[in-house]
């Protein structure tokens, strides 16, 4: 029994294998865990109450409105300016009443009255000219050309976006990579077991050759 019991101790180097081996085990659960909770699950709640059309521009317009965003101006440095509210109208496949167009959910819980924001310069006509820019493009490149894009009943079943913050890539990592890190961690241990438990009988069989 003790030679038995000798021969199944490991060296430093399996019992590190195993080690490393349940550590990634333990990493791959946490990661499915924590990412089910932080991403998986608003991304089902989304997909869920919602779905595609297709869209066609019927306006696109500026309001008079002006709204603030905050720039940055250094390490810690925060300003305000003004950028104009653009509104770009669509008539939807599901729907013939107009629906306002956002760029994705995020945009559209910051700001849900204006169908863009552009990234935020100190100069208020840079943003005027960011926006104009956005206009053109929707009433001279997109014009009556329909496009595909999405609603969602959980935020303003009236509006639509032009993608999801949460689409197939995102959802497909949340299970990817800390399912791979899991797989790899059950073969490290599995694998160093494995090859101790051969190494054993094949020492075992070796002496009783010799026997």
């Amino acid at each position: 029994m003790a030679r038995s019991r000798a021969a199944y101790e490991y060296t430093e180097a399996e019992d590190k294998s195993i080690r490393l081996g349940f550590l990634l085990i333990a990493a791959g659960l946490l990661s499915l865990l924590g990412l089910g909770c932080c991403w998986l699950r608003p991304a089902l709640q989304e997909r869920g109450g919602g779905g595609s059309a297709n869209c066609t521009v019927l306006a696109v317009r500026q309001l008079g409105e002006r709204f603030p965003c905050t720039f940055s101006c250094g390490a810690a440095c925060r300003g305000t300016a003004r950028y104009p509210c653009l509104q770009v109208l669509v008539r939807t496949s599901r729907s013939s009443a107009p629906a306002l167009l956002h760029e994705d959910e995020r945009q559209l819980r910051n700001n849900p009255k204006c169908s863009y924001i552009p990234p935020c310069a100190r100069d208020d006509q840079e943003n005027s000219e960011n926006v104009t820019y956005k206009q053109k493009y929707w009433k001279e490149k997109v014009g009556s050309q329909p496009f595909t894009c999405y609603f969602n009943q959980h935020l303003r079943p009236d509006d639509v976006m032009l993608k999801r913050t949460h689409d197939e890539t995102v959802l497909l990592h949340c299970f990817l990579w800390p399912l791979v890190t899991f797989l790899v961690g059950v073969l490290i241990v599995v694998l160093t077991i494995c090859a101790k438990s051969l190494a054993v009988r094949a020492e075992a069989i070796k002496k009783k050759k010799h026997l």
